[in-house]
């Protein structure tokens, strides 16, 4: 029950999750998915609450250090959404900082479902909520989910830190002619199996349980190509072959991945790093762009949903991702081989 202290405090807080939710109902661009953020507490005034929408089930993250300081606020947005939602079937919680597993990975506080599957842009994916303490399908790709069906067309592809597959899934839909996922978490390509079975492509898919530098120096050695090499990888990790490090060696990752894009092709590079501000990545693609084979294209934005909108954020990021739009940090780059170059 809540708190008699807290019913002030509720009164705002109502206020607060309705107008975000208003904003969500009036953005147009959300009309082809099921899956987005109903609320961004970082950005939107109640920092370590973050809420997302997966098809007829509602997550909510309560990432607060000390779980318990949010408590109450995650069941008043459990009461907010059932009242504003009728059509919501479960409600699941992930607390990320407790230190019971079961509740980091989620727990079920309304319904006894959840989805196995959700619709993005006309594309199955499948999903499996309950698969890590994150959930395993990211909505501040989407824009970019969107320009890989679009730009794929008869590309091969190559998908490194593949995690679900759901940036290769996309590929595919657009018409790439191959995709190759590798990821080292074997349940997580699992689940990006199932989402090729469910959209009946008839291009192939190869998935490859290995750790990223041992992938991209077999891949290179045996002198394979691709079209488009897109690279999303964690923030750290640390395995026999190689280091993960996007704060500090991030185009060290991406020249690892370089020699491997095909002449004129794309390279897709993701920095999510929260504490890296975006002059520096670009920085480092300038610095990269001297040689003259690689080139910035474009950024992608991340969907407002997951930023908040201009009438609900109240609270700006403590490092500024600027030129991006936020803290996921997502370039196009078109990759030049020096033997074409030359030729």
């Amino acid at each position: 029950m809540l708190d008699k202290s807290f019913t002030k405090a509720k009164d705002e807080l109502e206020s607060l999750f309705q107008k975000c939710l208003e904003a969500r109902e009036g953005d147009s661009s959300l009309g082809g998915t099921d899956v987005y953020r109903l609320f961004n507490g970082y950005a939107e005034g109640l920092p370590g609450l973050v809420v997302d929408r997966f098809a007829d089930m509602v997550l909510i993250s309560n990432h607060a250090r000390k779980p318990e300081e949010l408590g109450q606020a995650v069941e008043l947005y459990s009461r907010f959404i059932k009242n504003s939602f009728p059509q919501i079937s479960s409600v699941l919680v992930k607390t990320r900082h407790s230190p019971d597993v079961e509740q980091k990975k989620g727990q079920l506080i309304f319904g006894s479902l959840l989805p196995d599957s959700v619709s993005e842009n006309g594309i199955c994916y499948a999903v499996e909520l309950r698969l890590n303490q994150d959930d395993s399908f990211y909505p501040d790709t989407r824009n970019l989910r969107l320009w890989l069906k679009i730009n794929s067309q008869g590309k091969s592809v190559l998908n490194c830190f593949a995690y679900t597959g759901t940036l290769g899934i996309a590929a595919l839909s657009g018409g790439a002619r191959s995709l190759t996922q590798t990821d080292l978490n074997e349940n997580a390509l699992a689940v990006s199996e199932r989402s090729y079975a469910s959209n009946l492509f008839t291009q192939p898919m190869h998935t490859l349980e290995s750790d990223y530098f041992k992938v991209v120096a077999a891949l290179k050695n045996q002198n394979v190509l691709f079209d488009l090499v897109i690279i999303d990888a964690p923030f750290f990790s640390k395995t026999r072959h190689g280091k993960v490090d996007l704060l500090h060696e991030w185009t060290r990752l991406i020249n690892k991945a370089r020699p491997l894009v095909a002449h004129e092709g794309y390279l897709v590079a993701i920095n999510n790093a929260l504490f890296t501000p975006g002059s520096q990545v670009m920085q480092e693609i300038e610095d990269m762009s001297s040689s003259g084979f690689v080139k910035f294209e474009q950024s992608i934005p991340v969907p407002a949903d997951i930023t908040g909108y201009p009438d609900t954020i109240v609270n700006r990021p403590g490092i500024d991702p600027a030129p991006f739009n936020h803290s996921t940090k997502i370039s196009i780059l078109s990759i030049t081989r020096k033997d074409e170059k030359t030729s």
